[in-house]
């Protein structure tokens, strides 16, 4: 039987300035950049662990804006899901960062994504950065990509071959499963 998702969170922390920054922090064990975020303690939102942990990590009280999407990867043979809120950090730190961080950076996104150690962050901040600077007022709204139709969909399924094809409704069973397992409770 699976076991049950680790439950984190975290922030896409930003500073405003001539160019808006992005807080990135450097972990002691792994000596790994990664966004700030950690997992839920015991009766705690993932809103209020969202603060609590980018507070421990980069010193820095924020302001909690809105919800900005979910990151859900494997670590440690279990799956972590991470809610990510955009944050806001005005003046200096407040307190000294925790001792499983070694350092934070305040980076422009190029910057930041460029400094990340984790493909599936830089590609999460990727697509979620400007959406956060656009919502702080300091970018220009990113434009959505045109979402494909089903029409476009079942297209593209019609050039498969037969074995794309059985890989393809295996994978869709497999979620799908998944899925159902999950809503029972017995993921």
């Amino acid at each position: 039987m699976a076991r049950a998702p680790v439950m984190a969170a975290g922030g896409i922390v930003l500073r405003r300035g001539a160019v808006p920054l992005v807080a990135v922090v450097r972990q002691r064990k792994r000596n790994e950049w990664v966004l700030p975020k950690g997992k839920l303690d015991d009766g705690e939102t993932p809103k209020e662990a969202a603060h609590r942990e980018v507070l421990e990590e980069t010193g820095h009280d924020v302001a909690i804006h809105e919800f900005l999407g979910t990151l859900v990867y494997q670590s440690g043979g279990r799956s972590k899901v991470v809610h990510f809120w955009r944050m806001e950090a005005d003046g200096g730190p407040v307190r000294k960062l925790m001792n499983d961080i070694k350092a934070v950076d305040w980076l422009p996104l190029d910057d930041a994504l460029a400094r990340l150690s984790r493909e599936y962050e830089r590609a999460f901040l990727t697509q979620i950065g400007p959406i956060a600077l656009a919502a702080a007022g300091l970018a220009s709204a990113p434009v959505a990509e045109p979402v494909p139709s089903s029409d476009d969909i079942d297209a593209a399924l019609q050039t498969l071959t037969p074995a794309e094809a059985a890989s393809v409704e295996e994978l869709r069973h497999g979620l799908l499963q998944k899925v159902k397992a999950w809503l029972r409770g017995e993921a």
